[in-house]
């Protein structure tokens, strides 16, 4: 029923555009986004199919709300399992009410629980993803990043295995968005760019670290008492260490947010789903020289066993 709401609201870019009511911010954001999908196609080999060609406007501040949970005592996160997309370590729903029931319903259970906005997704290709309403605020390069991103799922996602999906799809929207700054001589904004990917880099490192030592710790055979209490020195550990990155970033403050909640291990798997393998599939495309070359490796590995996918995700 979500989904169907989606394409009801959908409507041709053009005819968005073509409308005088339309508000003229609306208007130039979807002409960026034709640009950028016929960049996708013609520079970055991505698919020409359906999506990206309509507008849905959907009235709320995230499409989908994503509920992430794991055991008070692992750090590998629940998973659902879809015909489609196979298993994935989040639950999603249209309704941000449903989602909050939900996480309370695990957290009831013992779960460690977070529930994050979305602000878009990808049906694979399978329908006709539209731009929607709330991607319109975000800059340039994460609006047509965005764009890439969802495109590369499109040309190729592992049932099952999100982790080596989303870093494929990260990978690409980093090279496409680098490409696309490059081809439109925005130096300034490219050079942004690089610092942001740096810290976001940092950060995921940062998180892989704290999973590994409460890896470690959980895996002690400590009875739960005593877990309870060093996880929350850990986390306390976690927040502390942030800081020190944030002085070396000379106070950036873009994550502040983030860690100003109580954490638990499903913040640490929500941020792993995406981020874990973006270094070794970077590794991949630098090796391969080029983004033909890159696809092709990718799909040989999307095609092989999965214990050759986390090697190569595998950090150094």
């Amino acid at each position: 029923m979500g989904q169907a709401a989606v394409i009801a609201r959908s409507e041709p870019i053009e005819r968005v555009v073509a409308d005088p009511a339309t508000a003229p911010a609306v208007k130039s954001r979807l002409e960026l986004a034709q640009r950028a999908r016929e960049f996708a196609v013609n520079e970055l080999a991505l698919p020409d199919g359906r999506s990206y060609r309509s507008y849905a406007d959907l009235g709320r501040p995230y499409a989908v709300w994503n509920v992430v949970a794991a055991p008070e005592f692992s750090v590998d996160p629940r998973r659902w399992c879809y015909p489609v997309a196979g298993c994935v370590a989040y639950r999603g729903y249209f309704d941000e009410a449903r989602a909050i029931a939900q996480a309370r319903r695990l957290a009831w259970r013992g779960d460690d629980v977070t529930v994050g906005g979305v602000a878009t997704y990808s049906t694979l290709g399978h329908l006709p993803d539209p731009v929607f309403s709330t991607m319109l605020a975000w800059s340039e390069a994460r609006f047509v990043g965005t764009i890439f991103h969802e495109l590369a799922h499109e040309r190729l996602y592992v049932a099952g295995d999100s982790g080596f999906s989303e870093a494929f799809a990260s990978v690409v929207e980093q090279e496409g968005v680098r490409r696309w700054l490059q081809s439109h001589g925005h130096e300034a904004a490219l050079e942004h760019y690089r610092a942001s990917l740096q810290r976001e880099a940092e950060f995921a490192a940062l998180l892989r670290t704290a999973r590994e030592r409460l890896a470690q710790l959980y895996a002690s055979g400590e009875p739960p008492e005593t877990l309870r209490v060093a996880k929350q020195r850990e986390f306390g550990r976690l927040k502390f260490e942030y800081t020190l990155l944030r002085a070396r970033w000379g106070g950036y403050a873009g994550y502040d947010g983030w860690f100003a909640r109580t954490l638990g291990n499903a913040d640490l798997a929500a941020v792993a789903t995406y981020h874990d393998c973006v270094p070794g599939l970077r590794r991949e495309l630098e090796a391969a020289g080029s983004l033909p070359a890159f696809y092709a490796r990718v799909e040989a590995l999307a095609a092989g066993p999965p214990l050759a996918r986390r090697a190569v995700c595998r950090t150094e």
